[in-house]
């Protein structure tokens, strides 16, 4: 594992939150549409990967000839989505950590399975989030610090059927060796009571989402 962090872009809304959220060591992975958004900010996409379905000829030409590489897909015969493709290809570079932009709104079933591939980064202890405008997205197997990130809330919801042994510190709403199960909201919208408060679980796969309406 090396120290480079790897940003992975989608295509979904693009906000200009995004640049401020990009360091200029980063690495760069444009995953079909989400290359053309970072060359139309002003980024060169390390690699842009993806069947190119969502962008026109002339915009994929535009992707090839912007992009450090290109590894292009059929559209119809892969296994995995665009999204997905970028994922492996950044497991592959073994970073310390990878951000996903871009891989929510639009679709349920692609945002739910973008949100599942944390789980595939902490069996590679690879730290991992998602953030959009509106949200920002951890998922921990034993203890987090939380650092607000500015947003409203701070919500727990269990990424397994059971998460045990939660506690909370630093937070309006603490917990204590409480049990989180799938289908209750005991856990949401809670916030800071500090400048970062501390999730401790000790069994299960707990999401951490710091929302705004």
């Amino acid at each position: 594992m090396n120290a480079k962090r790897i940003v992975i872009v989608s295509g979904g809304p693009w906000t200009d939150d995004y640049l401020r959220e990009l360091r200029p060591d980063d690495m760069l992975i444009g995953a079909d549409r989400g290359a053309l958004q970072l060359i139309e900010n002003g980024l060169r996409p390390d690699v842009a990967v993806g069947d190119f379905d969502s962008v026109s000829p002339a915009d994929v030409e535009r992707i090839r000839s912007a992009s450090g590489r290109i590894d292009s897909c059929d559209p119809i015969d892969k296994n995995y989505t665009d999204t997905e493709l970028a994922f492996e290809l950044a497991l592959n570079e073994r970073p310390s950590e990878i951000l996903m932009l871009g891989v929510t709104g639009g679709r349920m079933d692609h945002t739910l399975a973008n949100v599942q591939l944390l789980i595939r980064a902490l069996r590679h202890q690879i730290v991992c989030s998602i953030r959009d405008h509106n949200n920002y997205i951890q998922l921990t197997g034993s203890q987090l610090t939380v650092h607000n990130q500015g947003f409203t809330y701070v919500s727990l919801i269990p990424a397994t059927m059971e998460v045990g042994g939660v506690t909370l510190e630093g937070f309006e709403y603490p917990l204590k060796n409480a049990t989180l199960r799938q289908g209750q909201s005991l856990s949401v919208s809670n916030k800071l009571a500090a400048p970062e408060g501390i999730v401790s679980i000790e069994s299960g796969l707990l999401l951490v989402i710091q929302s705004r309406d």
